[in-house]
Formats: structure tokens, sequence, C-alpha cells
């Protein structure tokens, strides 16, 4: 393989874990960020460009002709042109499967978060309330077993798969709703929309941002859901409609995990940062997918690509 020029325009995205494997390859530029304008000066030259997030234009794939390939440092590829790259000759390569265990784990977490009651008992503790409390327990925030609740699955692809597989082993019963309409040979039923909205106790979302899912999820579907029930977004930030979350956290009584949004960062004029009910809703900046496993298991399937592509 001849010596290449590497460029990684967000390398902040991959926190602490080690990159040496890109330099066998040649010679390595590292940007911590990249801003749209500062995109075409550093990817000058390149022979590969590695992106997670930097958005790259037919324009940008036109004006280096020394490109040979994107390597996408994620599972979406919706910041490249695609068509573009095709008409320069140029491969994109996206990376599957490595953050699957990270996700279903996040899943989790922000459950236990929200129906365990963890941000007021956690308060409770450390004001002293329960120092003063003078009894050994505090029953006022009700958590319920996850066992005989029904949970529907939206987007039962491999990670609404995984997530429900250690749903069962809670004893929960799982149906789903396919968000592709593809009928295939499931473990478990797959129901309607509305009836996954009314009937299940938890909903989990695991499905990507495209016609069929944008906004899927706005203000008259979320109202059906049933009383006490936890809505958990994993997928993508669009397939929620955030106005409706925010007005529903204030109006009844449905909790909401956020792992995505609409727009990331979080714009701050959001909705749902002046919600009331803090209690009802829990929200990360997209970290699911980040587990120091899965950052490894996507800078090593990343060099794989640069491996074996050139």
């Amino acid at each position: 393989m001849p010596k290449l020029k590497i460029v990684l325009l967000d390398a902040i995205t991959f926190g602490n874990i080690s990159l040496e494997c890109f330099s066998q390859f040649g010679e390595v530029e590292i940007f911590e960020k990249t801003l749209p304008e500062q995109t075409q000066e550093r990817i000058t030259d390149a022979d590969v460009i590695v992106t997670n997030k930097v958005v790259i234009t037919q324009e940008h794939i036109e004006k280096t002709p020394s490109l040979k390939l994107i390597c996408v440092a994620a599972t979406g590829m919706n910041n490249v042109d695609l068509e573009g790259a095709k008409a320069h000759n140029v491969m994109v390569k996206n990376v599957a499967g490595y953050s699957t265990d990270s996700v279903v784990q996040h899943t989790f977490s922000l459950l236990f978060y929200l129906i365990g009651h963890s941000r007021y008992y956690d308060e409770s503790v450390k004001s002293e309330r329960y120092s003063k409390s003078g009894i050994f327990t505090d029953v006022s925030h009700p958590f319920f077993e996850i066992k005989g609740k029904k949970w529907g699955i939206i987007g039962l692809g491999t990670i609404g798969r995984e997530v429900a597989k250690v749903v069962t082993s809670f004893g929960a019963e799982v149906s789903y709703f396919s968000t592709s309409g593809i009928k295939r040979e499931e473990s478990y039923p797959s129901i309607s929309l509305e009836r996954l909205l009314k009937e299940s106790d938890i909903i989990t979302i695991h499905a990507p941002l495209n016609e069929q899912t944008a906004n899927l999820l706005d203000y008259d579907a979320l109202s059906s859901c049933k009383e006490g029930a936890v809505v958990l977004n994993l997928g993508r930030g669009g397939i929620v409609n955030e106005e409706a979350v925010a007005k529903l956290v204030d109006e009844k009584n449905i909790s909401f995990g956020l792992d995505v949004f609409e727009k990331e960062p979080l714009p701050l004029e959001s909705p749902l940062l002046a919600v009331k009910n803090k209690n009802r809703l829990y929200m990360t900046p997209h970290i699911a997918w980040t587990s120091v496993e899965a950052r490894e298991r996507l800078i090593a399937s990343v060099c794989e690509n640069i491996q074996t592509t050139l």
C-alpha cells in the first residue's frame, strides 16, 4: 500500500481512545473539531478523510482530487454526499455494529434513572432531608417492576433485538412496530404503532431517521400513551417531536428519556430546557454509543476499512 495522507476532522468525538493505528498508513493530521468553513482547507491533498459528523459535500470532493476514501466513523452516512462521491470514484465506508452493546446498556440506564426516581432520591439523601426525616425509608416516589409489564420497541433492528433479549430476561412482554413495514419472522409480535403506544408501559425507539420516521411521535401520538408510561429515544432526534415532549412532561404522567435531539448540541432555546416537571425528563448528550469498548471497536474498524479498501 502506498503512503497515504489521512485527515481526522473531529477527533474530539473519540475521546481518549488511541488513534495510533492510523499512523501505519502514512501521514496523519488530527483535528479535534472542524467548522464548516475550515473543512476544505484541512482536507486539501488528503487521500483519506475520517469524519464522524463533519459534513463532506460534493464541492469538497470536487476540490480534493487526491481523495480516494471517506471513512465515516459512525453507521449513518447522511453527512456525506454519496452521489457526489460516486460520481468522482471516491469510496465511502461506514462502521456498523460497534455500538450495539453500549446502546443497549444505556437504554436501561435511562430507564432505571426514571422509574427509580434517582434524581429525587439522590437529592433526598445529599440534602440531608433523609437524615432529618427520622424514618429509615422513603416510599413517597414509588417505582414499578419491569416484570410483567408491556414493552414496545419501535424499530426492531440489530439494537432493538438485543434490547428485546434483555427485556425478556426481566420477564416483560415484548412487542414491536416495524418502521420499514417489512414483514420478517421474529420472536415477538408485530403490532400497529397506535396499539403499541396505547398499551405499552415502556416504549423504546431504536429506528433510523428517514421519511417514514420523521416526526413519527408527535403530540397526538404521544398523548395516546397510558398514564405512567416511559418513552425512551435512542434512535434519532427527529423521530420524536421535542415540543410535544416538553408539553406532555408538564401535562401528563409520562416520563421521557432522550439521548438524541433534532439539533445537536441541544439549542439553548429548546423547550426541553424549560420544562417544570424535571423529574419526568432525563436527557443525555448523545452518549449511548460512547462506551470505551464501543469507541475502541469503532477506531479499529475504521482502520480496517482503510486497510481493506486501499
